[in-house]
């Protein structure tokens, strides 16, 4: 499940963003406002986690920018700011929680679990590809092709999801890398183009294209 998170302290941004991973999720970290719009524009995460005291565009200007544009991602803004004014301000820009720092992360990771619940019961949660022809499902990591349901592994599956969430965007070897096997990973790049090979395999036309020095799309 992918999760962008704008945090511009390192010290507290390397810890969560470990803890987050280890629980399950697929994150995005970008350290200032304007990289934070960049991301959510480009693509379709399944919750936000907003700190609010940025660079360049701070976190309520953040989300108020992206609730105009129409995205309904949930929203949590972690913050040191504990008035009552900031957090009533926060959820009236539509967020969806609001925790103080310091925090436990237990209580973030219960918080994701409420905001995630909410936002799935309110959105589909499956996406067509390919006119139609392919669907995914976010939450039961489900494929299927002309009305069959795909065996996929589970970084099969993430990568032809990055893809999906964002159709017509050219992703990199290198952005891909970091989306499915995150950015400790250390390998060989050209492991994108093997996995790429196998999720070809498994639809019977050219469904995911490539492109020399732009990468990997599906239009």
């Amino acid at each position: 499940m992918r999760l962008l998170f704008v945090e511009d302290d390192q010290r507290i941004a390397e810890p969560v963003t470990q803890a987050l991973t280890e629980a399950g999720y697929q994150v995005t970290w970008v350290a200032d406002g304007e990289l934070g719009l960049s991301e959510a524009r480009a693509g379709q995460y399944a919750v936000m986690v907003l700190d609010v005291m940025l660079p360049k565009r701070d976190g309520f200007e953040l989300a108020r920018a992206l609730r105009q544009e129409g995205l309904s991602t949930p929203i949590v803004f972690l913050t040191a700011r504990a008035e009552l004014g900031d957090r009533v301000a926060g959820l009236d820009l539509g967020g969806d929680a609001y925790l103080v720092k310091p925090f436990e992360l237990a209580e973030l990771l219960a918080t994701l679990r409420a905001v995630i619940r909410r936002g799935e019961q309110a959105n589909s949660a499956r996406y067509s590809f390919a006119e139609g022809q392919g669907s995914i499902d976010s939450r039961t990591r489900q494929v299927w092709w002309k009305g069959q349901a795909l065996s996929m592994t589970a970084r099969e599956y993430a990568m032809l999801e990055t893809l999906v969430l964002t159709p017509g965007r050219w992703f990199s070897r290198e952005e891909l890398l970091d989306r499915v096997w995150g950015p400790d990973f250390y390998g060989e790049a050209r492991i994108v183009d093997v996995y790429i090979s196998y999720l070809r395999r498994k639809f019977d036309t050219e469904v995911i294209q490539s492109a020399r020095g732009r990468g990997y799309s599906i239009l």
